[in-house]
């Protein structure tokens, strides 16, 4: 299973980690861990490249920390409520497989 924690304060997300693979279908053919990966790792890009915002990230196999510096940025609050939205919507259709948190607050 693969369990998403998203951190706000104040309402403003300002990180999120992805740990462990869903386990939906093999890897390589895993579409669950495939969608998840998109969504976490395109906000990462548009927050980086497009937004130029100074963010730490750490990668690697079944694990992804993201922390967004100047999070009260609108802009990139529209990138992370947009990757926050398809993770939910991923969550509700194979909850068998992912399990997403929402913690308010704990900066």
């Amino acid at each position: 299973m693969t369990k998403i924690t998203i951190l706000k304060k104040n309402g403003f997300i300002y990180e999120y980690q992805v740990k462990g693979h869903s386990g939906y279908a093999e890897s390589g053919s895993d579409i669950v861990c495939s969608a998840i990966s998109v969504a976490t790792q395109m906000a990462l890009v548009g927050l980086k490249e497009v937004l130029k915002l100074a963010v730490s990230s750490d990668i690697k196999d079944g694990y992804m920390r993201v922390e967004l510096k100047d999070f009260e940025n609108e802009s990139a609050q529209n990138i992370l409520k947009s990757m926050l939205l398809t993770l939910d919507d991923i969550q509700k259709n194979y909850s068998r497989y992912v399990k997403m948190e929402v913690k308010e607050d704990v900066y």
